[in-house]
């Protein structure tokens, strides 16, 4: 029997959250509130158990952004929804929620499923920087892999599900990352993990230390702090940067769901904060979400020193996983943000590949429309 899909509460939501070891931050309820330009609904999955009792097995964050002038949406899953992914028919839990979410207006679903099909490890990733030979991450072998994200890759195309935008030439989609870097925490001592670094880490990490470094939590009223920073990262690594009300609105809508969802780290030297970073955290899995740093001073290694701090408070608030995001699968040289993998590659984690989004078209000429506005703007 398949489960019934339902809008849930956000209190249903969270307990459900709550539930598991770790959901990705952008599947509780109060991320919905960080994007004011998409409607927010909770959905749950439910099934009877044992005695005949409904019960919930599944739930998921839609974010639904609306086509002007219509009343149809497209659907959007950022990493999620959170069900159980080994299920061998996964066509049990999508096709409810894909009739719940057609019956409210949705034109088309995107969803992120959070399966890990492979993973490099650091020593890995780092001769493949190195090898002239080697272009794409995707094209190295990997040190471990699931082959059942292989068989879901592949129910997944049988069903009508469309893998989203390849990754674009700097190695990055359209939507969430596909590929990340982790440093695994569980299991380890601290000393492990700092033994884990490679050389360079450790020297720079002790470098920040005798210049007298200091890295210090911050609160709201250091976001502008934070955000100085930033703008002056966005120019200098061409991105186009959020607007502060952003980071003002995550900070108060994470938050006020919970105290601990969103921290912010500002690492200082002689009065004048050099870097920054927000970390986010549901269950036992830890983002570093956002970093800034400013050109100067980088002699003191302020970036090290903050990333050190966040690992070591993620690691004694009992972290499984510090997570880095997302990093670039495109190893030429002449990539600009090359220099970023090999920054996280020093943490002596491991690179991780997702299943990637996938696009489920309800209304094909509406989705096609879409795609092609999309692709303009």
């Amino acid at each position: 029997m398949n489960p019934h899909v339902r809008a849930i509460t956000r209190e249903e939501h969270l307990a459900f959250v709550a539930s598991r070891p770790a959901v990705s931050h952008m599947q509780v309820p109060s991320w919905g509130d960080v994007k004011p330009d998409w409607r927010a609904e909770s959905i749950g999955w439910f099934e009877p158990d044992s005695t005949g009792r409904e019960q919930l097995t599944g739930a998921a964050l839609v974010l639904h952004r609306p086509i002007p002038r219509t009343r149809r949406t497209l659907a959007y899953l950022p990493e999620g929804p959170v069900i159980d992914w080994n299920d061998p028919d996964p066509g049990r839990w999508l096709g409810p929620m894909l009739a719940h979410l057609k019956s409210g207006g949705a034109f088309a679903v995107r969803m992120g499923p959070p399966v890990i099909a492979r993973y490099w490890d650091a020593e890995t990733v780092k001769e493949a920087v190195a090898d002239p030979a080697a272009r794409r991450l995707r094209d190295v072998r990997a040190d471990a892999d699931d082959p059942r994200a292989a068989a879901l890759v592949d129910r997944l195309r049988g069903m009508g599900w469309q893998r989203g935008e390849e990754d674009g030439e700097d190695g990055f989609a359209a939507g969430q990352p596909r590929y990340v870097f982790q440093v695994p925490l569980a299991g380890r001592s601290l000393e492990e993990v700092r033994t884990g670094l490679n050389q360079q880490w450790r020297r720079n990490i002790k470098k920040a230390e005798k210049a007298g470094v200091k890295v210090d939590e911050g609160g709201y009223e250091d976001l502008p702090v934070f955000y100085e920073l930033y703008r002056e990262t966005a120019e200098r690594d061409r991105f186009v940067p959020r607007p502060l009300g952003y980071f003002q609105r995550m900070w108060t809508a994470l938050r006020a769901e919970d105290p601990d969802r969103m921290r912010l780290y500002l690492a200082q030297h002689e009065g004048e904060t050099l870097a920054a970073a927000t970390m986010l955290t549901v269950g036992d899995h830890v983002w570093y979400s956002y970093g800034a740093s400013t050109a100067r001073k980088r002699e003191v290694q302020p970036g090290n020193a903050i990333q050190w701090r966040m690992m070591s408070d993620a690691h004694e608030r009992g972290a499984a996983v510090y997570d880095l995001r997302g990093i670039t699968d495109t190893l030429a040289e002449d990539n600009h943000l090359l220099g970023l993998l090999r920054f996280k590659v020093g943490t002596g984690g491991r690179a991780a590949e997702y299943v990637g989004e996938w696009d489920y078209p309800i209304n094909k000429l509406l989705h096609r429309a879409f795609t092609l506005y999309m692709a303009r703007r």
